[in-house]
């Protein structure tokens, strides 16, 4: 019988990370958490309520009303993936917008905003047998994880993805230019940021994936996952 571990996927903004950790879940039949859209969910929250404006975020309004928000994920029945939730509402579609994205990384530095999510994220984790994919899973939430995974691609290729995906959902009025310095900033203020910027962790395995396929890429993670739990 192999042994459950957590699995750990961090990486920049766009280089595929929730695509190959939602495969490598549903191969091995573990849960799948998403970072990323609790991070996303809040900011969505921060802007429906006011709380970013164009003089900056409203720090301490923002703090107050986490206390009565609750961002958790629903399994959508059809595709068995979890959906992301805010106070029980499905917001899977308007988190994945541009307005959410230009404004993410930001809500996602303050520091009060990581203590909350981080505590969530480690409470997930408990029992093993997850793979989670963000920013500092690796280095901050799960620094024992018994696979770390860096994922990268050039910023050029990401910003590429990510208006193929764009353009597939229907959205109208997007620039490749724009998408590519949302990428490039969101890239400099995640790296930056005060508390657990994103960085590799030292045991974390590099996958740059900007010229594999996908099937390339998750035949790679899937090798990883098995030496790592036929272990003994």
């Amino acid at each position: 019988m192999q042994k459950k571990i957590i699995v750990a996927i961090d990486g920049h903004s766009s280089c595929g990370k929730s695509t190959m950790a939602k495969w490598l879940a549903r191969q091995v039949g573990y849960i799948y958490v998403d970072t990323g859209a609790m991070y996303r969910t809040v900011t969505l929250h921060a802007l429906q309520n006011g709380y970013i404006t164009p003089e900056g975020i409203d720090e301490e309004g923002l703090r107050k009303s986490l206390s009565e928000v609750q961002v958790s994920f629903r399994l959508d029945p059809n595709t068995n993936l979890p959906l992301a939730c805010l106070n029980g509402t499905v917001v899977e579609q308007e988190i994945r917008g541009m307005e959410v994205s230009n404004h993410v990384s930001p809500i996602a530095a303050l520091p009060f905003v990581r203590e909350i999510l981080t505590a969530q994220q480690q409470q997930m984790g408990r029992d093993k047998g997850i793979v989670m994919d963000g920013r500092d899973i690796g280095t901050a939430v799960f620094p024992d994880a018994e696979l770390k995974v860096f994922v990268t691609a050039s910023a050029k290729v990401r910003a590429q993805r990510r208006f193929d995906e764009l353009t597939a959902k229907g959205e109208t009025g997007i620039n490749f230019d724009d998408i590519l310095r949302n990428v490039e900033e969101r890239d400099y203020i995640d790296s930056h940021r005060e508390v657990n910027p994103l960085r590799q962790a030292p045991d974390a395995l590099v996958l740059d994936n900007s010229d594999l396929t996908k099937d390339e890429q998750n035949a790679w993670l899937l090798a990883r996952f098995d030496e790592r739990t036929n272990q003994q």
